[in-house]
């Protein structure tokens, strides 16, 4: 099997110059490069660009996929936007780093596994974009994630306590499943960490707050805002200054919760529990459906004999004119015909007769060895 890699890089921010375009080249001549983006497959052979340096001088997000089991997503924010002590508390394990690039921080997410299918990654990181402006905008949910995997796959210490939950854990959009696919998360893990997770709506009262703080701003700052959005192409500027009302709320303020964290081996031990109920219910959801079905089945059954008595004889000439014609789909029909003789006769308490007469059948045709073959195969004579 030929190995199988693909890159992918996205500018969001600031389209490629021509002369980033040329560099970008000189890397891969059969790479697909436009201004906005960076896309190539290999087959054999490697790229040769370093992808963290290319995220940091010309892109904001990067995907690789390869057909070894590697996944490896990477966004690139502005510092600014970006409360980087609380973020720095979902940053423990080898699964995923933040790297401070000057102005911007770049989040690398990496997921490895030997139980993999063959997968291609085109299309693969446009789910995965939006949770650019989910982190801009101050949810850190996708990080509380990435936390959670590496608890999952043992890179943190059992005693160790999980960082603040985010809201609305239990209620992921479209790019947190998606990136908890990507990551290959467990989603029973996800479904107990939520249970520690508010869901939580639109505050009135933080809108009230921010509407105070905005008309506490000096208006030479006022001009400066506005002297921005006209004249720069910023396209963070209502972000960055969601960033800095944020930083003025107090803690109480973006508390989630009143719970106590939990420790990763609560965590993984509760999961345990979880799954395994989760199971049995399934099982029993299963053993449930399965016995109405074959309820409704012998009733069914019970009918369609009911409406056969009476015409034995008549069947048994059938069964005789199938045979006769020396057809596979004949003698199916036969066999067919003979189970539901068979199921009468216990039905009238007749089974030696019908027994009799299946033997005298069988001596007639012992030469159809196929029609034979199917008689034992359907255990006529037993029962």
């Amino acid at each position: 099997m030929s190995e199988y890699q693909y890159y992918e890089f996205q500018a969001l921010d600031k389209p490629l110059s021509e002369k980033d375009r040329e560099v970008l080249r000189a890397i891969s001549s059969r790479a697909q490069i436009t201004s906005t983006s960076l896309v190539n497959e290999y087959n054999y052979g490697n790229f040769k660009g370093d992808p963290l340096k290319l995220v940091e001088k010309y892109f904001d997000a990067f995907l690789y996929i390869t057909n070894w089991g590697t996944h490896q997503f990477m966004l690139k924010i502005p510092r600014k936007l970006i409360d980087l002590d609380l973020a720095s508390q979902y940053c423990i394990g080898d699964s995923w780093t933040i790297y401070e690039k000057g102005d911007y921080l770049i989040f690398d997410f990496t997921s490895e596994t030997e139980d993999y299918d063959w997968e291609e990654g085109e299309g693969s990181l446009s789910p995965l974009i939006s949770l650019r402006s989910d982190l801009i905008r101050g949810d850190y949910r996708c990080l509380y994630l990435a936390w959670l995997f590496c608890a999952q796959m043992g890179e943190i210490d059992d005693d160790e306590e999980e960082p603040p939950v985010p809201a609305n854990l239990g209620n992921l959009n479209a790019s947190l499943e998606s990136f908890a696919d990507f990551m290959r998360l467990d989603k029973d893990l996800i479904q107990v960490a939520a249970e520690n997770s508010i869901a939580e709506q639109k505050s009135v009262q933080n809108d009230q707050k921010l509407k105070l703080w905005i008309s506490g701003l000096p208006n030479s700052e006022k001009d400066t805002i506005i002297f921005r959005l006209i004249n720069d192409n910023d396209p963070h500027i209502g972000n960055e200054l969601l960033q800095r009302f944020r930083n003025t709320l107090s803690i109480k303020d973006t508390q989630n919760n009143g719970k106590a964290s939990r420790t990763v081996m609560k965590l993984l031990q509760k999961t345990e529990a979880y799954t395994k109920e989760k199971d049995r219910q399934i099982a029993e959801q299963k053993a449930k459906e399965k016995a109405r079905k074959e309820k409704e089945a012998a009733i069914a059954r019970e009918k369609y004999l009911t409406g056969l008595v009476g015409r034995e004889n008549e069947i048994w000439k059938k069964v005789d004119t199938l045979i006769l014609a020396k057809k596979p789909k004949a003698y199916d029909e036969a066999i067919r015909l003979l189970i539901d003789l068979k199921d009468l006769a216990k039905k009238n308490n007749t089974t030696s007769l019908f027994k009799s007469k299946l033997m005298a059948i069988r001596e007639d045709h012992s030469r159809k060895a196929s029609f034979i073959n199917r008689i034992d195969s359907a255990n006529l004579l037993l029962g």
